[in-house]
């Protein structure tokens, strides 16, 4: 009797916590823009993914990431929240060597969302990516402005300046990611494509921070 009452709450906790994550995916999908900002600790880079208020400004939170550092960058776990008790996405590379790796995004149960993978050979010049969701046609991002580019290619110490990343499918827009000026790494996305799932959105958004000058 014991060993059925346990099961029977194991059940309506799962059940919860499930209902809980849809509803955080479908407050995730209405959004068209986010504002994500890195959080620096030591041994591990962390990234909160927020709403954007009326008037511009950060709104409430909407997604947690954590991603160990010295352990190769090839993984990171996106949480509905700061506590990461409830998985909502994360991304993963398919083999560790990072040169042209293709990075798989999966959602809180580990079933395929989409990918996204660096172009390497665009990349020597301007930095390049590729975005694939099943039934949506390829993306493929590129920074904006060639001289910024190649400033933060082949000068180290101007990596803090800031970039624009345009996502397009067809010459038509998809998403960008923006890096603003200031302190601290903090970024402004917009998705103008409603069918694009805004979890590979906001995963190829850190990406672009995590793994970019991989």
């Amino acid at each position: 009797m014991i060993k059925c009452v346990w099961w029977a709450e194991m059940c309506k906790s799962r059940a919860h916590r499930t209902e809980g994550t849809f509803t955080q995916l479908d407050q995730l999908q209405a959004q068209q823009r986010f504002h994500i900002r890195q959080r620096l600790r030591f041994m591990v880079n962390q990234y909160e993914v927020h709403a954007v208020a009326p008037d511009g400004s950060e709104g409430g939170l909407l997604a947690f990431a954590q991603q160990k550092r010295l352990a190769f960058k090839e993984q990171v776990t996106l949480y509905t929240d700061d506590i990461k008790q409830q998985p909502l996405l994360g991304f993963k590379a398919r083999q560790r060597l990072d040169i042209g790796a293709t990075y798989d995004v999966t959602d809180h149960l580990g079933n395929p969302i989409g990918l996204f993978r660096k172009d390497f050979a665009q990349s020597l010049l301007r930095s390049t990516w590729h975005v694939e969701q099943p039934g949506l046609p390829p993306v493929t991002g590129q920074k904006r402005s060639m001289p910024v580019a190649l400033l933060r290619r082949f000068v180290d110490s101007l990596s803090w300046l800031p970039y624009h990343f345009d996502f397009v499918a067809g010459g038509q827009p998809i998403f960008s990611v923006v890096k603003q000026w200031g302190l601290g790494d903090r970024y402004t996305v917009e998705v103008t494509h409603p069918q694009i799932d805004r979890r590979l959105v906001i995963a190829m958004a850190i990406g672009l921070d995590a793994l970019q000058g991989r």
